[in-house]
């Protein structure tokens, strides 16, 4: 009587214990928990039955159902430990432990008909119960092994992580480990107790729920972060479409219905691609992911039931399972504020650039009118070069335009517009010059032309300290070398430096031309204008020597424009 009351008080705790953890399960809770708390109440209803059974079959059965748990609970136990340890284990270690437990198994319902598990088993009534007389077979060895591999490794996560890991609940470590020490004493107090109908078992597992569900009440606590997660999936300001790897709609939360009212309209597992009310919106989305995955970032508009403007942004990624892509799925956010800022901003900035720009370009006008008047004075001083400035500017011009439209030399739209802006400095140095000199009507005396020569050397010094504090450095360079040396030529007999050939920056090589051809058909104090043809002779005499002869096609493209131009002048 005793033993019946023992294990219906077993059962009566087990299956309490299993309602309350329905009663607080959550979706996060861990698999193999959930399958603890279903087994345990049907085993200890078998022990129940077992002993209480109405004749020898009916406790052979129960006998073999007790097993599931022997056989199955350490695996499940030990699977929940590595979870909780947050220790990771490969997929086919899973399978190959369980199918090993499976055979087990299978040699447990040899029970009876072949000596596998048990060699002998025999019943008898004793005080109203069945009592086992049982001797083990080879197999229920092997099964004692199993439980003690399991035990080890139970307890070597628990070590491990309580050593290695820091966000693992200590608490829950303990927890895990105090069925441990139960479940061993349990299994040797247990064949001390068979022989009077009694087992050990019940109540360890018994005792096993109710430190299992300690641990569960604490897993509600840990998986509160996931719990606000959960919700705010479901209702917070993010919406969210998913959809599988064939591109059939799986859902999407109440905000995402908000955002696209077309949703509401979809048929679950149905293709997107036949969808035609959201063809235009998760249709094109989807398109453009599939084309570039690196495309999954963009902002969609549309206007409201009111007509006002909203604007959503749409991250489309992969729909992940661990590592294995298992769909899509999209995450819509209601971004029309942000972007309407980001507008304005874009707006002013623009604005602002523009009137930065404006200003910009009537302070560089002025610098370059400083610069101009600069050497118009210069010019107002020499009595022989009336106009050069404005005459040079424009033939470097036409040099450079020929240049360009024909592709003769590699040069950039840059490098055009920056000569051409140059040009008007070459003489700058001229300043610096004593007028005796600069004025002279006749020929100079060989003291009197170096100080002129000197003119080029100082020029670039000049333009250097114009142009220092500019922004543009590859044009105060091309400025300083168009004043310093647009009176060398390439057989090295110019000055200052008696530069040769490419050593002399193309810019003053170009420079050089317009220059000396201005000096030719323009009058001078202390000569005549020549012809055209006299000063085109003279040029192409003069390629080679005097001129870079790789610019000789370029001057003559540009030449009916030069004759042109000084022929109105």
């Amino acid at each position: 009587m005793q033993q019946i009351v023992y294990y219906t008080v077993m059962f009566g705790l087990s299956f309490v214990l299993s309602l309350l953890y329905v009663f607080q399960w959550r979706k996060q809770f861990e698999v193999h928990m959930t399958a603890i708390f279903i087994l345990l109440p049907i085993v200890n209803l078998s022990y129940l039955i077992m002993y209480t059974g109405e004749n020898p079959e009916t406790a052979v059965a129960m006998l073999k159902m007790v097993y599931v748990g022997g056989c199955f609970l350490p695996w499940l136990t030990m699977m929940c430990v590595l979870q909780l340890c947050c220790v990771n284990i490969k997929r086919w270690m899973r399978i190959l432990t369980f199918s090993l437990n499976s055979v087990l198994y299978f040699a447990v319902l040899t029970i009876g008909r072949l000596p596998l598990y048990y060699k002998s088993l025999s019943l008898e009534r004793v005080g109203g119960v069945w009592v086992q007389n049982k001797e083990y077979g080879p197999v229920h060895m092997i099964y004692s092994v199993f439980i003690i591999s399991y035990l080890i490794a139970d307890i070597s996560a628990i070590v491990y992580t309580y050593r290695t890991k820091k966000q693992v609940s200590r608490r829950v470590l303990f927890l895990l480990f105090i069925p441990i020490p139960i479940s061993v004493l349990g299994y040797f107090a247990n064949h001390a107790m068979m022989s009077r109908g009694f087992e050990i078992m019940p109540l360890t597992y018994v005792m096993a729920q109710v430190t299992y569900l300690l641990i569960t009440q604490r897993m509600v606590l840990y998986n509160v972060s996931e719990m606000v997660i959960e919700s705010m999936v479901q209702s917070g300001d993010i919406g969210f479409i998913s959809i599988d790897s064939k591109g059939r709609y799986l859902g999407s939360n109440e905000t995402a219905k908000e955002f696209i009212p077309e949703l509401s309209s979809l048929i679950t597992d149905s293709p997107i691609r036949n969808a035609e009310e959201i063809k235009e919106t998760v249709g094109s989305w989807l398109n453009r992911f599939w084309r570039d995955p690196d495309m999954g970032k963009f902002f969609y508009t549309r206007k409201n039931e009111d007509g006002e403007e909203r604007i959503y942004s749409v991250n489309v990624s992969y729909l992940k399972e661990g590592t294995k892509r298992r769909g899509y799925q999209i995450f819509l956010e209601d971004d029309t504020q942000n972007q309407k800022y980001i507008r304005l901003m874009d707006q002013y900035n623009s604005d602002l650039q523009a009137e930065v720009a404006s200003k910009t370009e009537r302070i560089i006008e002025m610098h370059d009118r400083l610069i101009l008047g600069m050497a118009a004075m210069v010019e107002s001083r020499d009595n022989s070069t009336g106009g050069h400035i404005r005459r040079t500017s424009e033939g470097v011009r036409i040099l450079v335009e020929t240049i360009r439209e024909n592709d003769m030399l590699p040069i950039t739209d840059k490098f055009g517009r920056d000569l051409i802006k140059a040009a008007p400095m070459h003489d700058l140095g001229k300043i610096a010059v004593d007028d005796a000199i600069l004025r002279k009507a006749g020929p100079f005396t060989p003291e009197e032309r170096r100080k002129m020569q000197e003119h080029s050397a100082e020029g670039a010094r000049i333009v250097h300290e114009i142009l220092k504090d500019t922004d543009d450095e590859e044009f105060r360079r091309l400025a300083e070398n168009v004043a310093h040396f647009h009176h060398e030529r390439v057989d090295g007999k110019g000055y200052p430096d008696g530069l040769k050939g490419d050593a002399i920056p193309l810019e003053a090589r170009i420079m050089s031309i317009a220059d000396v051809y201005d000096a030719l058909v323009s009058k001078r104090v202390y000569k005549e204008k020549f012809s055209f043809e006299k000063a085109n002779s003279i040029i192409m005499e003069g390629m080679g020597t005097q001129f870079d002869d790789s610019l000789k096609a370029c001057y003559e493209a540009a030449r009916p424009k030069l004759e042109a131009f000084y022929a109105s002048q």
